[in-house]
């Protein structure tokens, strides 16, 4: 394993510089305790040279398979088809990976033994929901149900495989939709950029084959809205949020500041929250 540098500090790449991967980047220059900022990685290393340029400290830009050389930990801020490719290799090499794409999670499983076999780690973040702290908690237990109901505008769901495949339109309601109702597994197949957040509950909770969800195509909104229902034999308790979106209205502005949460907690010296 590569040691960190002598100043102590956690040496944090980014894969993907989307509508996320910008405002991690932007945070961890700013200053972030005990983090640096070592490298990127890019489809098109001329579409962010302004960016990358205005950054205080300039950071490597390296392909995506090498980020585990110069960093301990690899943040995934790319498309779900990239993850594996980002997320091997630093394991591989004992080093950790932050998935914000968990949905891409499910069909790259082993990944998580690979981790346990080199002393890596994979970290979810929290990402547009509340309350998976609560649900770990109650997983310590036993928990009966876990059922969430997603419902998103319009612009937040075109192009879903499962709306393509079902030749779907959704361009003209005027009323909301039940686009699809089942697992967190099926739903992670169907709507790969939407639902992320009902994988990371399912894996906080249940599993994905247990936690049941409802995705609606919704005129009405103009958030991303997310309800949670859980009944364990600790607690009954139900969960609420509107995010807004970000630039990319697939994903709230709220899942770019959920890893930095989770990056401050990396180094920390007071750590709140399970």
């Amino acid at each position: 394993m590569t040691e960190q540098k002598s100043t102590g500090e956690m040496r944090v790449a980014i894969a993907g510089l989307g509508s996320i991967g910008t405002k991690i980047a932007t945070a961890l220059d700013q200053g972030i305790e005990g983090l640096t900022l070592s490298a990127v990685a890019v489809r098109d290393p001329a579409k962010h040279q302004a960016f990358l340029g205005g950054l205080r400290r300039q950071p490597q830009i390296m392909p995506i398979d090498q980020l585990g050389d110069a960093a301990d930990l690899v943040v995934e801020c790319a498309p779900s088809h990239h993850l594996r490719a980002i997320v091997e290799p630093a394991v591989k090499r004992g080093k950790s990976a932050v998935v914000v794409s968990v949905g891409g999670l499910l069909d790259n499983y082993d990944l998580i033994d690979l981790a346990r076999a080199n002393g890596g780690r994979i970290l979810v973040p929290t990402g547009a929901l509340i309350g998976l702290d609560a649900v770990n908690a109650a997983a310590v237990g036993t928990i009966h149900s876990v059922t969430m109901v997603t419902r998103k505008p319009i612009d937040g769901l075109k192009g879903a495989p499962f709306i393509v495949q079902n030749k779907i339109d959704i361009d003209n309601l005027r009323e909301p939709l039940k686009l699809f109702e089942g697992s967190a597994r099926e739903a992670a197949k169907g709507f790969p950029a939407n639902v992320n957040v009902a994988v990371a509950l399912s894996l906080a909770g249940i599993g994905p084959d247990r936690t049941q969800i409802q995705v609606w195509a919704d005129p009405t909104v103009t958030r991303n809205v997310h309800r949670i229902e859980v009944e364990a034999d600790s607690a009954r308790f139900s969960m609420g949020i509107e995010n807004i979106p970000s630039e990319n209205p697939k994903t709230g502005l709220i899942t770019a500041l959920s890893v930095i949460a989770l990056l401050r907690k990396q180094r920390a010296t007071l750590c709140v929250g399970t």
